[in-house]
């Protein structure tokens, strides 16, 4: 079953421009969201908090393999996108299958861009083109809840 809440790159663009039209700020964040916790929840409601809707772009099955190694993801994007779309903080879900989100960045042109305080401001990918049209980018501290990486070596410690 797809949720109406998952769209292309190509439907949001015009979604986007109607919320730029009607003063409704638009919040972005990324990521692969593998196997879904509790620091990602916790990410995702603070994320929303900062505007009127918030758009998670998650990379494609292709890409996560090209960053993580052919291990993973552990869970298609098709399912990834369901699970994250049935969350209350997300408005959007979009599939991205490039290495960066800057295309899809470059697209949608949020209000707030939501990333790990831990990246150095001048190796977040978009943020100057959220900065040139007057956005912010908003980096938030990694909050307890695990990590997927985390979660998989206590799984393999346990059971491996």
């Amino acid at each position: 079953m797809t949720s109406p809440k998952i769209r292309t790159i190509e439907e949001m663009v015009p979604l986007r421009a109607e919320m730029r039209d009607s003063g409704r700020k638009l919040v972005f964040i990324n990521g692969c969201f593998d196997i879904l916790h509790v620091g990602h929840v916790r990410t995702l409601e603070r994320a929303r908090s900062l505007g009127d809707a918030l758009v998670v772009a998650i990379y494609s099955d292709r890409s996560i393999r090209e960053i993580k190694g052919p291990a993973r993801p552990l869970v298609p994007e098709a399912e990834r996108a369901e699970i994250l779309a049935a969350l209350a903080p997300v408005d959007f879900v979009v599939v991205f299958d490039e290495a960066t989100p800057g295309t899809v960045i470059a697209a949608l042109v949020p209000d707030v861009l939501v990333t790990d305080a831990g990246r150095a401001p001048d190796s977040i990918v978009g943020r100057e083109t959220v900065e040139r049209a007057g956005g912010r980018v908003c980096r938030i501290p990694p909050l307890e809840g695990g990590s997927t990486t985390d979660i998989i070596q206590r799984v393999l410690e346990r059971f491996g």
